[in-house]
């Protein structure tokens, strides 16, 4: 675990401290880290980096330690081959996160994931219940659920998932042919309020995306494989999420014909969930809201 000054520009935000921390074998996470008290490790979603949470990492940091890495093949963090199918894996993604708060000295920690970094969360949350104290699922639902009610037309919404999922070689060769407008589109379409990811984070959102094309369609990737199998698993076992958990979600169950709490709710024993009124971005498009939110979960 060493100081690192990250390539990522803008910063998390003043007071925080950078630092590089080996999670596995050949993989170390760039982490902010802010704050002290007891632990909240915030996950970034897709397309984006740590950086999406610097709102709200500012406000919990307050009286927590706010633990915000890059998830492995994203940001500024080691971006391994993808050589068995497994490496992207949000087992092994979640592996990562417990490794990383052992590093900096917190047994048990909350955790709250968006998008991609919630599916990471669900997946700790699944496999470590030991560590996670409460649970944050922004806007995702579990693999497998994902998956069931993807269906006709209305699918098209979810194109880069079908895209992804491809065998390696063409996904990636169509996407770095032009990353700034793949991963635009969806900063774009997905955000009611584009002034809520200012140029410099935009920017440096798709320099990191451009960068790791690759990692980023093996972790979608996964998501069409082996996570459906360790979802499916869990499903016939029965297990469930132990902890307190937060689901806040756009109502893309209007578009997809779906009831996201119904969908949810076997998944969870103490569960709340909540429709929110901002886009995806919602860390970034109404941070007082999450930050109240999580505050409410942590209470809990």
């Amino acid at each position: 675990m060493t100081p690192t000054d990250t390539g990522t520009d803008p910063r998390l935000g003043p007071g925080c401290d950078y630092r590089r921390i080996t999670v596995a074998n050949g993989v170390a996470l760039n982490t902010a880290v802010m704050g002290a008290g007891p632990a909240v490790v915030l996950l970034h979603g897709f397309p984006q980096t740590h950086l999406m949470w610097r709102h709200v990492a500012a406000d919990l940091a307050a009286d927590h330690t706010v633990i915000c890495p890059d998830l492995r093949g994203y940001g500024d963090s080691d971006k391994p081959a993808d050589t068995d199918g497994t490496v992207y894996s949000k087992r092994t993604m979640a592996a990562d996160v417990v490794a990383l708060a052992t590093a900096l000295g917190h047994e048990r920690f909350a955790l709250a994931g968006h998008d991609r970094g919630a599916l990471v969360a669900f997946r700790a949350g699944l496999d470590h219940p030991d560590r996670v104290t409460r649970l944050a699922v922004l806007d995702v639902l579990p693999t497998l659920d994902m998956w069931e009610v993807m269906h006709g037309v209305t699918a098209a919404v979810g194109f880069h998932l079908y895209l992804m999922a491809q065998p390696p070689g063409l996904p990636e060769e169509m996407i770095a042919a032009a990353p700034d407008a793949f991963f635009g589109h969806f900063l774009d379409l997905w955000s009611d309020d584009p002034g809520a990811v200012p140029a410099d984070v935009r920017a440096a959102y798709l320099k990191a995306c451009r960068e790791a094309v690759p990692s980023i369609v093996a972790d979608y990737r996964a998501s069409a494989g082996i996570d459906i199998e360790h979802d499916r698993a869990d499903r016939a076992a029965g297990n469930r999420l132990r902890m307190p958990v937060t689901v806040l979600q756009r109502d893309w169950g209007a578009a997809l014909g779906f009831e996201a709490a119904a969908l949810w709710a076997p998944w969870a024993a103490d569960l709340h969930h909540a429709t929110v009124t901002c886009g995806h971005f919602m860390a970034e498009e109404a941070p007082a809201e999450i930050s109240g939110s999580l505050r409410e979960l942590l209470r809990r």
